[in-house]
């Protein structure tokens, strides 16, 4: 049972335009996974030849404030159209709007408006997906670290929306270093999220570099995904601890020991 490995582009031979950094994961037997599809152009991304397994879903707005959730969802449908054109099948959104990694409106306490706010806006999407043939995935998120001021942003909050909504068209993109930063306990996580996962995200802690450089033991998270019967996608969203080239490809050589 084995899973399909992907790298973050902009994470790894930062040195190098994004085309050839696409170019040198896709030459290294890895899919790709972009961020923002806006300023990129896409014609030239797909004439590399990567699969691309994912990208962002929205631009703007909050799942949860009725206020913005139907820019979320304007903006969905751009990233639908976006996503064609480069094959992805999987969107990423989080429950509330980032601008250079922060909450655009931080919020500290979830509200009940809130969760069913976000439900709402989830199945709107789910349905986009459905007619596009693409999956929402809602991608849990640390708030001690890299990302304070977003509600609903555990794991286990993400959960609760995935499964509440219901939807075939949304699942979980479950970010591991996230996690481990916000409730720990992974494998316990990984055997509850089961076929709620739609993707999963993966760096080490602390410094979110490639695996084997923190505290998280990779190979039995690999077990136990393997173990629940995943076979998706697992994405390397990480940091090179070593510098330039030489660097960014000995991260994905850590990255594909540690889930072969």
């Amino acid at each position: 049972m084995s899973f399909q490995l992907a790298v973050c582009s902009e994470m790894v031979f930062r040195d190098l335009p994004i085309i050839e950094r696409v170019k040198r994961i896709h030459d290294l037997g890895f899919a790709v996974e972009i961020w923002n599809w806006h300023d990129k152009d896409l014609e030239a991304l797909a004439a590399t030849g990567a699969a691309f397994t994912s990208m962002t879903g929205y631009l703007h707005g909050d799942l949860i404030d009725p206020a913005t959730c139907d820019e979320v969802v304007r903006t969905a449908e751009l990233s639908i159209k976006a996503a064609e054109t480069l094959g992805v099948s999987r969107l990423n959104v989080h429950t509330a709007e980032l601008v250079d990694g922060q909450a655009a409106r931080p919020r500290h306490r979830a509200t009940g408006d809130m969760w069913l706010t976000a439900a709402r806006t989830l199945a709107r999407l789910g349905d986009l997906g459905a007619a596009a043939g693409v999956t929402f995935v809602v991608e849990n998120l640390n708030t001690i670290v890299d990302h304070p001021g977003v509600p609903l942003a555990r794991a286990k909050d993400t959960l609760a929306l995935v499964e509440g909504v219901g939807h075939p068209n949304v699942k979980m993109m479950l970010d591991l270093y996230h996690a481990q930063i916000g409730e720990g306990n992974l494998i316990a996580l990984l055997r509850r999220c089961g076929e709620a996962i739609g993707e999963i995200q993966v760096a080490d802690v602390p410094g979110r570099c490639e695996p084997g450089t923190g505290e998280i033991r990779y190979p039995a998270i690999a077990a136990a995904l393997r173990d629940i019967g995943y076979t998706g996608t697992v994405g390397m969203e990480a940091w090179a601890a070593g510098n330039g080239v030489a660097g960014s490809e000995a991260a994905l050589d850590a990255f594909r020991a540690a889930f072969t």
